[in-house]
């Protein structure tokens, strides 16, 4: 399968694009810094900010995978919507480019904010939520509902609520709206096994115009 990475730098989009190499898939890498992508794949460097560039590198490809995200090292990232909107502005950009390109699907790697807590309370309402995280969260529920609003094949694949490097194991539940949590009410996964997840997901569509969730 042929996969262009968008954003292939940081932590989710490395992981990704680790598990898809490691599954043979034919990728492409697009950073800001090609720098430091692995010399031994196609790298494009690009800042996703023209709807004609991004339909002319996805070109071909059977699926788009965006791990777009503001950068976290300005300040304004835990402060500042009209920052951390650069998300939805840039979601918007690629729906655009996949209808440009007639590229058949976009997954992208999505949030946990809008995932149910429980009933009619969202994680971002929960009060469980971290207070310098409500920017990126909240321009997650605006990426979120502009693939809703669109007619393109997307997949908004939401972590849980504490994500971070571990190990690859493999072993996960999915769900669909609803948080995951585990047996000591704990809702997290490591990133190695959410990349493993997403990638389930490209080789076997089950999520097509849909949000999945994971946890253990």
């Amino acid at each position: 399968m042929k996969v262009v990475v968008l954003a292939a730098t940081g932590q989710a989009g490395r992981t990704v694009l680790s598990e898809l190499i490691y599954r043979g898939h034919e990728v492409t890498a697009v950073a800001r810094n090609t720098d430091k992508l692995p010399k031994s794949i196609r790298s494009v460097q690009d800042d996703l900010s023209s709807v004609e560039r991004i339909a002319d590198i996805i070109s071909g490809a059977d699926a788009v995978v965006s791990a777009y995200g503001p950068d976290k090292s300005d300040p304004r990232f835990f402060s500042d919507i009209n920052y951390t909107d650069q998300l939805a502005s840039v979601t918007e950009r690629e729906i655009e480019a996949i209808r440009q390109s007639g590229v058949p699907r976009l997954i992208m790697v999505g949030g946990a904010g809008s995932l149910w807590f429980s009933k009619g309370v969202t994680v971002l309402n929960s009060g469980h939520w971290p207070e310098p995280l409500v920017p990126i969260a909240t321009s997650h529920m605006k990426a979120f509902a502009a693939l809703r609003s669109s007619n393109i094949n997307w997949t908004y694949f939401s972590p849980p609520m504490l994500i971070e490097p571990g190990v690859r194991t493999g072993i996960f539940r999915l769900g669909t709206d609803d948080v995951i949590f585990d047996d000591k009410q704990k809702s997290k996964v490591s990133f190695e096994d959410y990349a493993v997840a997403l990638v389930n997901e490209l080789e076997k569509p089950a999520h097509e115009r849909a949000r999945f969730t994971i946890g253990y």
